[in-house]
């Protein structure tokens, strides 16, 4: 490389522990592979909150970007130069981009990618909603609500910890938050928009309890798919927004931050997610 010359910047990678299940390695090579970036490359890296500070100091200036999954979203702030006002909202960071000056910026694509993948399934605007769980997940939930739901938004948590936890994100996101216990989380379901932020199986008692005419189900998880609720859901005729929608708009966001290319290929992602999906 000539003296003065830029560097080229083409690596990305996701981190995260655990991080073999990660999907997020065949959405982003999707994309490269259909815009044409032969010379990219994303990979994943098995990192803890104790190993992230030296993992970070120890990357090159070929790296353009990260996505970061639990335990890292919020263990990443404090070695960050900066972060968006979206990610400072939810304090979770699922985006680091580097700049060319060696800057590192955090961001969140979880938020405007539930927003995306609502509004792909018709839903810009609803008047009031549920969330099943808190939590992390939850919290960006209720940060896509604060820019969907006009009312009230009732979180159904398992303990008082949480539904203060979930209460205190409300304040501080201006939605109107009221919680639940979750013995009454099938009343959850009557709600014009529900969102699923639980682990795998925990949703799965509440099957039978969908109502005859249900609105719309937003579950975050992708693999299994479908959660029983998310089967019973669409048996009845409602609609179903899928994990992978949101894993896919999100990665959309990040593809577009850190190569610089617009629009990213929202369809090839999506049929590479369903292709590694159904190879399981």
């Amino acid at each position: 490389m000539a003296a003065g010359a830029p560097h080229v910047r083409n690596r990305a990678a996701v981190l995260g522990k655990p991080i073999a299940h990660s999907l997020s390695p065949v959405l982003h090579r999707a994309a490269y592979d259909e815009l044409g970036l032969a010379d990219w490359s994303y990979d994943r890296f098995e990192v803890d909150e104790a190993g992230l500070a030296g993992f970070l100091d120890g990357l090159g200036p070929a790296w353009a970007g990260l996505s970061l999954t639990m335990p890292l979203k919020r263990a990443v702030i404090p070695l960050l130069d900066e972060i968006s006002e979206t990610a400072a909202s939810v304090d979770t960071v699922n985006t680091v981009v580097f700049t060319e000056d060696g800057r590192r910026l955090g961001d969140n694509t979880d938020i405007p990618g539930m927003v995306a993948a609502l509004r792909e399934h018709g839903i810009a605007q609803v008047d009031s909603a549920a969330i099943l769980g808190a939590g992390a997940t939850a919290s960006s939930a209720l940060a896509a609500l604060s820019r969907v739901c006009t009312g009230e938004v009732v979180a159904y948590v398992r303990s008082e910890a949480r539904a203060a936890e979930m209460r205190h994100w409300g304040e501080r996101l201006d939605v109107e938050v009221r919680t639940a216990d979750w013995a009454g989380a099938a009343e959850a379901l009557r709600a014009p928009l529900v969102i699923a932020t639980t682990p795998a199986g925990t949703t799965d008692a509440l099957a039978a309890a969908v109502p005859e005419r249900p609105a719309t189900l937003f579950d975050v998880l992708y693999d299994p798919w479908p959660t029983e609720l998310a089967a019973r859901w669409s048996m009845s005729g409602g609609a179903v927004v899928s994990g992978l929608d949101l894993l896919v708009h999100q990665a959309v966001l990040q593809v577009e931050r850190m190569t610089g290319r617009t629009p990213a290929p929202v369809e090839a992602m999506r049929r590479a997610g369903e292709k590694a999906l159904a190879g399981h």
